[in-house]
Order: structure tokens, then sequence, then C-alpha cells
């Protein structure tokens, strides 16, 4: 599938873009390589390949150390106050988010 600069000038408008002519041409550019690549990828021949968790399973037995998911409160305020430093609002230990149902 070829990308031509019509198709880069339709996705700029939509996504409300402003590109000049050089950045199109590059841009336009860009996509067709990655396009290309995307095609070399897909040629290749997978079958009889199974799925790998970790692109090291095929030299060797890799075992994924994984932490029990679960959720677990803060030991002082001063502790829960650092973890809730990096939130743009919070009240009472908690994340306070924009209403999106109405």
């Amino acid at each position: 599938m070829a990308i031509t600069e019509q198709d880069i000038t339709r996705l700029t408008q939509l996504a409300s873009l402003e590109l000049n002519s050089a950045e199109i041409k590059r841009t336009t550019d860009e996509l067709s390589g990655i396009l290309t690549l995307i095609d070399t990828i897909k040629a290749a021949n997978t079958e009889g390949a199974s799925p790998m968790s970790h692109p090291l399973c095929g030299k060797q037995t890799v075992s994924l150390r994984l932490r029990p998911d679960e959720a677990k409160a803060a030991a002082t305020a001063e502790q829960r106050d650092q973890l809730m430093s990096n939130a743009p609002a919070s009240s009472e230990g908690l994340f306070l988010v924009p209403t999106v149902i109405e």
C-alpha cells in the first residue's frame, strides 16, 4: 500500500496539524518506509514457529519475575502524601478525576 502526499494532507487535516510541504514529503517517505518494512516482515515464513513470551525464550529458559498484583495501604500519612505528590488533584488520599458521565 502506497502512501501519497494527499493521504498525509488529509491525515493532517483530520488531526488538526499543520505541516509544510517539506514535512509532508518527509512524513510520506517515512510512512512509506514503515509500510515497506511491515510488508517485508509479513513475507517471512513463520510456519511452525511458536509464540515467545520473551526474546530469549528461543535460546534459554526464561522465568518471568512477577510480583503479586495486590493493593497495599500506605504505612503512614506521610508516605501516602509522598505517593500522591504527583497526582494532579487528590483529596484524603484519593485521586480526583474529571467527571466523564453527566
